[in-house]
């Protein structure tokens, strides 16, 4: 019996006045007289009171509840809660629950842009993909341009001779740079057995200023060797590597438009009922757009090919004069030929010693 009651009293709602007094329920006789048999056993709300401490704590903080005087609240038994009805706390529930719904809205929306994009590029990863396979095994039919491929073939193969060259050149400045720093060091011993072996003393003199002037003049030649190293690299991994990069972007939207120009012909194989024609608008609009892009790359192409093979012939032509002529120079022994020959090439060298900083420098 008292189970029933409880059962009922903890689903229903009970409005308490400002004396916690109870109200009537005129819908239900039978419960209000099994709630106010629960009244009359349980204890007199009057007489009770709330503790705000843990329980079995002091007497301190105990406010008994006919003095209470406030709005009416809902009480819970299920979860033991005062619920406020007032029109306050209400405002401040649905303004909270206004900002997070607005949150949680963005979020989705976020979450939703994310979605599509993984979609689409899902879908179009799963085309390239395909496209590439049927290539490879001679299945699928790809757009081949003989005359700008070629031209591409040519450029690779340009740089792998250039990277060479420019290995090379690398590698013949360092033993020149090592052959004058040796040099360097035999004039300075020698420079000094003259001031301390006086029966040798014009003979290792003789060698000392040989030596000093060899290094002088390997310094310059080093210097022409050095532009030459510079402008090649330039070249190479710069001006090469920019147009290789607009290649590979070319060769990946020629792969795209393939991709989907072979979608577009196996739908157009297709039905033609309400739904296929739909899907085949849709590949056409996709394959417009592939169709621009490969254009436009591929115009992009034609014209980096055509300023980088003369922007080479013009570097190269520099170049290859100035080491020609800076090697014959210095070979020759011809050090007025050699200074003349940097003159013409616009190359300062660096003074001894400029490659340390100076001691403002390294505070």
């Amino acid at each position: 019996m008292t189970d029933s009651i409880m059962s009922k009293a903890a689903t229903m709602e009970i409005p308490i006045n400002s004396n916690g007094d109870t109200g009537t329920l005129p819908e239900d006789d039978s419960l209000e007289q099994d709630l106010q048999q629960v009244m009359v056993s349980g204890p007199n709300l009057n007489e009770t009171s709330i503790v705000s401490g843990g329980y079995g704590g002091t007497a301190e903080g105990i406010i008994p509840t006919s003095s209470i005087k406030g709005p009416a609240v809902r009480y819970n038994a299920e979860f033991n809660k005062r619920i406020p009805v007032t029109g306050l706390g209400s405002n401040m529930h649905h303004s909270s629950s206004s900002s997070s719904m607005t949150a949680e809205e963005a979020t989705r929306g976020v979450a939703v842009e994310k979605l599509e994009t993984m979609k689409k590029w899902g879908l179009n990863t799963y085309k390239c993909t395909k496209q590439m396979i049927s290539e490879r095994f001679g299945r699928g039919s790809r757009t081949v341009d003989l005359e700008l491929e070629a031209q591409i073939e040519v450029l690779r193969d340009t740089k792998r001779k250039y990277e060479n060259v420019l290995r090379l050149a690398r590698a013949l400045t360092n033993h020149f740079y090592n052959m004058v720093q040796t040099q360097h060091a035999l004039g300075d011993t020698f420079a000094d057995l003259s001031q301390k072996s006086p029966e040798l003393r014009d003979e290792f003199g003789y060698n000392a200023e040989t030596q000093k002037l060899l290094c002088k003049n390997g310094e310059t030649l080093l210097g022409a060797i050095n532009f030459f190293v510079s402008s090649i690299n330039t070249l190479v991994n710069k001006t090469m590597e920019d147009t290789l990069m607009t290649i590979k972007m070319y060769e990946s939207a020629r792969l795209e438009f393939d991709a989907y120009r072979s979608d577009l012909e196996e739908l157009s194989l297709g039905p033609r009922d309400a739904v296929a024609m739909a899907r085949i608008e849709a590949a056409q609009q996709q394959y417009q757009v592939q169709k621009d892009k490969y254009e436009r790359l591929r115009s992009d192409v034609i014209i980096k090919l055509k300023f980088l093979e003369e922007n080479k012939v013009k570097v190269m032509h520099k170049q290859l004069l100035l080491f020609h002529n800076a090697i014959s120079a210095y070979f020759a022994g011809n050090q007025q030929q050699l200074e003349q020959t940097l003159k013409q090439f616009n190359i300062k060298l660096r003074p001894p010693g400029a490659d340390k900083p100076s001691w403002l420098e390294e505070q």
